[in-house]
């Protein structure tokens, strides 16, 4: 086997293309490689320590409070009035004038509208004539019933007077019967006579329903209706005014989630914003939490109803409102950031890399920090504090949260202590 196939400096010389026995321009080409690889060996070993070295961890802390933590459920909804009332027609016909418009106050039995009754007073007065014809037939029948029974007694008395024989037992039995059909023909006339005044009463009714009054003292919501409008009345009466009784007070229909609704209880005071005042927030109560259910694209939700106040007239009927309902309010308790507890130190390198030194590659590549496994059940929780600037973990228990602060229970800390919250390298 060639020596020159064997020796490592001739291998090298060939790769890089130099030739020992080559002029000095060679051996200077040579040289000038070599001393480049070195450079860069070099770079990258002190690169690799000052870097390590001159890195450090910052840490963010915040303090743990103390005082009262307030949770609460949100759900959005609509402002109704407490008493809401259509008021519609009864009557078909063309409406005659209208008394009262948008946003005017109203009294129990104001006419709030009017139809046309010229065909109803006509068919009033045909009543009231029927009646008077009936009547009058009442007290022909009367009249009958006055001469059979004459008729009856005089025959009974002739025939007394005669012994029986100038009146026979047929003459009685006629003048009995025809007394008995002129009471008849009375009771017939008086049942003519009770038809006749319920028809007229009818027709008076629906003559007063042509007026169309306000049923509740109120406020006129929507008014659908204007003079010289056909209105037909068939199965259902139309709708032409819409009342609320007092919209100083009125109710927020809300939809709790049903993940929510096992803590919203009838009594608890909640808050609710509008679009019209973004800045203000409105008291509430909960007044019911109705137990059936409503399904949209799947979410399932519990009507909620709360009462609210509006002595000032600034909430108005429809207002979309999102509320915040208190479901459980926490005195003097040691609380603590959320972000605290999601907090987690990047664990340290291999230890054995640490002590060995590791290969060239990974001096040269070193692998980044992989932060620690996240364990912990839903109320075990960790947390860290500084100790000469080192993180230093501390097991607590936690309680209720806000989304933002949580109740800790038990655990080694007490207000003011400063828990890490975040970290980041920095060059020093």
């Amino acid at each position: 086997m060639d020596n020159a196939n064997t020796d490592p400096q001739v291998k090298i010389e060939h790769v890089l293309d130099l030739d020992s026995s080559g002029n000095g321009r060679s051996r200077l080409k040579r040289r000038l490689v070599w001393g480049v690889l070195i450079l860069l060996l070099v770079f990258a070993a002190v690169k690799f320590i000052f870097g390590k070295n001159g890195t450090e961890m910052l840490y963010t802390t915040q303090p743990v409070a103390k005082g009262s933590l307030t949770i609460t459920v949100s759900a959005t909804g609509n402002l109704t009035p407490i008493n809401q009332v259509d008021v519609g027609s009864e009557l078909s016909g063309i409406i005659d004038s209208v008394s009262v418009d948008y946003n005017d106050r109203v009294t129990a039995g104001q006419v709030l509208a009017k139809l046309d009754t010229s065909k109803l007073e006509s068919q009033v007065l045909k009543s009231r004539a029927s009646l008077a014809s009936a009547r009058a037939k009442v007290l022909e029948a009367q009249a009958t019933i006055q001469e059979a029974e004459s008729e009856n007694e005089r025959l009974q008395a002739v025939q007394k007077l005669s012994g029986g024989k100038a009146v026979s037992q047929h003459d009685l039995d006629a003048a009995a019967a025809a007394l008995e059909r002129a009471v008849a023909v009375k009771a017939d006339a008086e049942a003519s006579v009770s038809q006749a005044q319920a028809t007229l009463d009818s027709d008076e009714t629906d003559l007063s329903k042509a007026l169309i009054r306000s049923p509740i003292n109120g406020v006129v919501l929507v008014r659908s209706v204007e003079p010289g409008q056909t209105v037909a009345a068939s199965l259902q009466a139309p709708v032409l005014f819409t009342l609320a009784e007092d919209l100083t007070q009125m109710e927020l229909h809300v939809d709790v989630d049903e993940a929510d609704v096992g803590q919203v209880k009838e009594g608890q005071s909640a808050e609710f914003t509008v679009d019209a005042y973004p800045e203000r927030r409105f008291p509430a109560e909960i007044k019911q939490v109705r137990y059936g259910s409503k399904t949209v694209d799947g979410v399932v939700t519990y009507e909620t109803v709360l009462h609210v106040t509006n002595a000032d007239l600034s909430l108005r009927p429809g207002m979309t409102a999102t509320a915040d309902i208190i479901v459980q309010k926490i005195e003097d308790a040691v609380l603590v950031p959320n972000s605290a507890l999601r907090f987690e130190p990047p664990a340290a390198e291999e230890s054995v890399e640490e002590d060995t030194g590791g290969s060239v590659l990974s001096k040269l590549f070193p692998r980044r920090h992989r932060p620690a496994k996240k364990r912990m059940d839903d109320k075990q929780k960790r947390v860290w504090k500084l100790e000469n600037g080192q993180p230093v973990p501390i097991e607590v228990t936690g309680g209720a949260s806000d989304g933002i602060k949580t109740e800790i229970l038990s655990g080694d800390v007490s207000p003011g202590m400063e828990l890490v919250v975040d970290s980041r390298s920095a060059k020093q």
